[in-house]
């Protein structure tokens, strides 16, 4: 049986019935099955009367809760659900028992959404599609909406959006990465010119220059370059990591497969050098073991958060080692089941305080904190407003509480305004998440334009301080502080892997807020705990950030010097105001080609290409920590120039 086949006896199934229940109970189905598809993402042509939410769709409890309040909300129901509902028929029987019950059986049906015409399949293939990857209902894509302003769709979305309707249309599956749609009327308009283009079953030609063999070798693979310079005539394989992103198959590793010799070449061009191992510590210099070539060397190190060099001072390794004595090695178990040790209670009193706030939750890390904070205080019926360069953490915390997303430009007052504006008045609360410092831009979020929009348009703010705990405001305690908005902000976020020199992520606020999520934060609640020796060697770093201001100082003259440095080269670096650094480069080979070049020079930074930034925003990642001397600033702008003018980054002297 073909798919279609399939689908259309599905479609046939869900709509069984209907005549016999008259055309009110099929309406109130249909809008239910809308319902469960964008809380799920399961397409509605799977979602038949009978199957059981839990055993045959795999709709947990949460879910489940969520679902039926998402329906009590769509019909207007003010009675409970009864319990014991658990199959598209019986939810849609007790709507209408409620309806009825409520003297509205006639009256209190939304009119659901017109389907599209039978003729544009095109069309019918982008909602579906966008119904899936967004969880919201057809009757919420307006098709002129503004994906990231109003819909929330990021360019990582898209790419699945097309792939789907690629693969419905039976378009080219590398489609994906190549259309540049701004709304949902302007990608249908996209993919039926190239459908009309190509033919009717739009496979007229070939599509793209690239080709893989059956072991997932790129037929334009290059041979191995194992030295810094780049060979312009060694043919070039243009995919990057975006066109491993969708990968249709029967076998669930296919992609895998294509993935390893995608991999392999970069490798072999000494082009992806990601995940190498230390072999001694970690400060300005660290040894590393080059796994392509076996070969151990010291690199000058810019690759580091330890912004303010304590990872490696003997008060912090000590504080490590005594407390894993008395305590051992970890807890074996989640802060509420026997995994809670009177260090932590201290770390987070410590945190707390350094960060001026009265309370604060300690996470197993970073991730974990934006993960869990935004799933447990955000729903499916309020919204979220986030910046475009968020970090990824905050991404997949908005994918995973189902809320309605809405994106404003980077750091863009005027854009988050227009948003906020926007809003439907028939969500709930609102929540305005953005990075304190941008990982990958080092640049500095406006917080006081954030604050007051927040407060004009009813909204809560959250800020991520990773790369700002440290490093901004007098005492280091992050963005609040460095603009004079202590107690401004609803909650602070942070990470203690960087210039706290340890693991963990943290949340700091008001106490109600903060023991809310010691119960509903998932990643909280059903996640070990740091060991006591990371908390003992964290309360050691808060005390030497405190008790050494200087550091701060130290670091900030680091930054300044090495900036003036690059700068006055010519390297663009945005509009950086942090420990980061971006060298920035766009294109992703000659990005590649000049880390390359770096690192054959004794000197590592991260080379950040996609998912880490856009495609056409390659670029190098540079940061400077309090531990590097002007020897060191000086030695590393050297490097970076002589390869940027090898690479053709800089145009060559004289």
């Amino acid at each position: 049986m073909t798919e279609a086949t399939t689908q259309s006896a599905r479609a046939a199934a869900q709509d069984d019935g209907a005549t016999t229940q008259g055309h009110e109970g099929a309406a109130v189905r249909r809008e239910i099955v809308a319902v469960v598809a964008a809380r799920t993402l399961y397409d509605e042509s799977y979602l038949l009367p009978d199957s059981h939410f839990e055993a045959d769709l795999g709709i947990d409890s949460v879910i489940h809760e969520s679902i039926l309040a998402l329906v009590k909300e769509r019909f207007g129901l003010r009675s409970p659900l009864p319990e014991g509902l658990y199959t598209i028929r019986d939810l849609a029987a007790a709507v209408e028992d409620a309806l009825a019950a409520e003297g509205r059986a006639h009256g209190g049906v939304p009119s659901p959404e017109p389907a599209p015409p039978p003729d544009d399949p095109v069309l019918d293939a982008v909602l579906r599609a966008a119904m899936r990857h967004t969880q919201y209902r057809r009757d919420q894509l307006p098709l002129d909406a503004d994906f990231e302003g109003e819909l929330g769709i990021d360019s990582v979305v898209l790419v699945s959006i097309v792939a789907d309707c690629a693969r419905d249309l039976r378009l080219p599956d590398d489609l994906a990465g190549t259309l540049t749609a701004a709304s949902l009327r302007d990608l249908v308009a996209e993919l039926r010119a190239y459908r009309d283009s190509k033919g009717a079953d739009g496979t007229g030609g070939a599509h793209g220059t690239d080709s893989t063999d059956s072991t997932g070798e790129h037929s334009g693979a290059g041979p191995a370059a194992a030295t810094g310079s780049p060979d312009r005539a060694t043919p070039w394989d243009s995919r990057s990591m975006k066109d491993f992103v969708e990968g249709r198959d029967g076998d669930l590793f296919a992609k895998t497969r294509s993935f390893r010799g995608y991999l392999r070449g970069r490798e072999a061009e000494h082009l992806y050098w990601y995940g190498m191992p230390l072999h001694s510590r970690c400060g300005n210099r660290a040894l590393i073991l080059d796994e392509l070539t076996g070969q151990r060397r010291e690199f000058l190190m810019f690759a580091s958060n330890n912004y303010l060099g304590v990872a490696n001072h003997p008060k912090v390794i000590e504080a490590v080692c005594e407390a894993t004595r008395a305590f051992g090695a970890t807890h074996t178990g989640s802060r509420f089941i026997g995994g809670t040790n009177m260090l932590h209670k201290e770390l987070e009193r410590r945190l707390a305080a350094f960060k001026g706030r009265p309370a604060c939750v300690v996470f197993p890390g970073g991730y974990a904190a934006n993960l869990g904070t935004i799933s447990a205080l955000v729903k499916s019926y309020d919204t979220l407003v986030v910046d475009k360069l968020n970090h990824m953490s905050i991404v997949d915390g908005a994918r995973l509480s189902g809320a309605v997303r809405k994106i404003y430009q980077h750091n863009d007052m005027a854009d988050l305004e227009r948003v906020l504006k926007r809003c439907d008045d028939r969500t709930a609360g609102k929540l305005i998440v953005a990075d304190g410092v941008f990982s990958m831009h080092g640049d500095i979020c406006d917080l006081p334009e954030i604050v007051r929009l927040g407060k004009e348009y009813g909204a809560r703010v959250l800020i991520d301080d990773a790369h700002a705990t440290g490093v901004l405001g007098a005492r280091g305690s992050g963005t609040a502080e460095h603009f004079g908005l202590k107690g401004e902000v609803d909650l602070e976020l942070g990470t203690m892997s960087k210039s706290l020199a340890g693991m963990g992520g943290f949340v700091v606020g008001d106490e109600d807020v903060v023991e809310y999520l010691r119960f509903y934060a998932h990643s909280y609640v059903f996640a070990a705990g740091i060991p006591a020796g990371v908390a003992a060697g964290l309360i050691a770093a808060l005390d030497l950030i405190e008790a050494e201001p200087e550091r701060i100082t130290r670091l900030w003259s680091n930054i300044r010097f090495l900036h003036g440095l690059l700068a006055d080269a010519g390297f663009d670096l945005e509009h950086t105001e942090s420990a980061i650094l971006p060298l920035v480069i766009g294109d992703e080979r000659r990005a590649l080609e000049m880390g390359r070049a770096v690192r054959a020079r004794g000197l590592f930074c991260q080379t950040v290409v996609f998912p880490g930034v856009p495609l056409g925003d390659a670029r190098l990642r540079v940061s400077v920590t309090c531990e590097h001397t002007r020897e060191d600033l000086s030695t590393a702008a050297g490097i970076f120039v002589d390869a940027a003018r090898e690479t053709g980054v800089l145009p060559s002297a004289g």
